[in-house]
């Protein structure tokens, strides 16, 4: 497993460092953590990739992985929450995939339009995961990401730290939904002991 990680660290670096150029202009638009939530993310895919491609799984308490949310959420907060002052986002979208097809159009930066479809997408799969894993019911794991994302939509919007568009409550309830598909992958790789 050390040589899992250590392999895991390793790509995520030299990736990190090959992307440097690009992924620096997002620091513009995010908070700086953006650039340690994008390493730690690639870390955690490339060390589960690793560890699905060479069959080894990994025994895990679930208090590990509800304090894994706590920090990751702690972290996505600060990314959606404290972004540079001078950008003005009070504004509101209640027409659905109209944000999406603007972004999807050509006509914003394309890095830009990659990282709000991507991000607002992958950044919610963990939340997805770690509700299927809690085995919620059907009804909750469709009604826990609408009223979260939507609480999360209302809040940046009442504070001006984001706008309220319909299009981000759409991709990140995908991302819960991704989650929840991926979430027998995950189990293959991690064996969550739910009792501790």
């Amino acid at each position: 497993m050390k040589k899992s990680i250590l392999i895991s660290l390793i790509t995520a670096i030299a990736l990190s460092i090959v992307l440097y150029p690009i992924l620096i202009q997002l620091v513009v638009y995010l908070h700086t953590v953006v650039l340690g939530v994008i390493f730690f993310c690639m870390v955690l895919a490339l060390f589960f990739l690793i560890l699905l491609l060479r069959k080894q799984t990994i025994h895990l308490a679930f208090s590990k992985i509800r304090m894994i949310i706590l920090l990751y959420s702690i972290a996505l907060i600060i990314l959606l929450f404290f972004r540079p002052s001078d950008q003005n986002y009070h504004s509101i979208n209640l027409i659905p995939f109209s944000t999406i097809s603007l972004y999807l159009s050509g006509t914003v930066n394309g890095l830009i339009s990659f990282y709000n479809l991507g991000a607002n997408i992958a950044l919610f799969i963990p939340f997805g995961i770690f509700l299927k894993l809690k085995e919620h019911t059907q009804i909750q794991q469709i009604f826990i990401p609408l009223l979260s994302i939507s609480l999360i939509e209302l809040l940046q919007y009442i504070t001006e730290r984001g706008s309220l568009d319909i299009d981000d409550l759409i991709l990140n309830v995908l991302g819960f939904f991704i989650g929840y598909l991926l979430t027998p992958f995950f189990t293959m790789v991690f064996k969550v002991n739910m009792q501790k």
